[in-house]
């Protein structure tokens, strides 16, 4: 054998090596590439219908919201309306009921004066006088003095 053989010969065997070596690391990238495929498709095959029930969910959630949303403008209306009622009792009844107040308290002070010892008079300027006096308290018990709670808590406790 000649030094050519050799050397020829060496280099057949270095690439039959190599070549081996190659189809060895190819054959275990082919197996890692097949099991990368099925863990893809088995992922896939999950993921869809998790990516479904979230999509619902979401959807779900934002009905919830926009009924949370409805009643809360409900509730928004329904507090307005019942400002607007208290307001509207507060005016309708609140007048009538301090003139009821001064008027009874102006009864009372006319009732204690007669108890105390003072006579009804019997004539009648003197029964005007009696009339202009009675106006009078009941003018000055209603008399704007504060709000309107203030009024009544004043009128009633005489």
């Amino acid at each position: 054998m000649s030094v050519g053989e050799l050397a020829g010969l060496l280099v057949a065997v270095f690439w039959a090596v190599l070549v081996t070596l190659l189809a060895v690391v190819l054959v275990r990238l082919s197996k890692v590439l097949r099991e990368a495929t099925v863990l893809v498709s088995a992922v896939t095959e999950k993921a869809v219908p998790l990516l479904v029930e979230a999509g619902a969910a979401v959807r779900s959630a934002n009905e919830q919201l926009e009924r949370v949303d409805e009643i809360t403008a409900n509730v928004q209306d329904a507090a307005a309306n019942a400002n607007a009622l208290s307001s509207t009792v507060a005016a309708t009844i609140g007048g009538p009921l301090v003139k009821v107040a001064a008027f009874s308290y102006g009864v009372r002070k006319a009732v204690g004066r007669q108890q105390a010892g003072l006579t009804l008079p019997q004539r009648g300027s003197e029964r005007e006088e009696l009339a202009r006096l009675v106006r009078a308290e009941v003018r000055a018990a209603t008399a704007p003095r504060g709000g309107l709670l203030a009024r009544v808590r004043r009128a009633v406790r005489g």
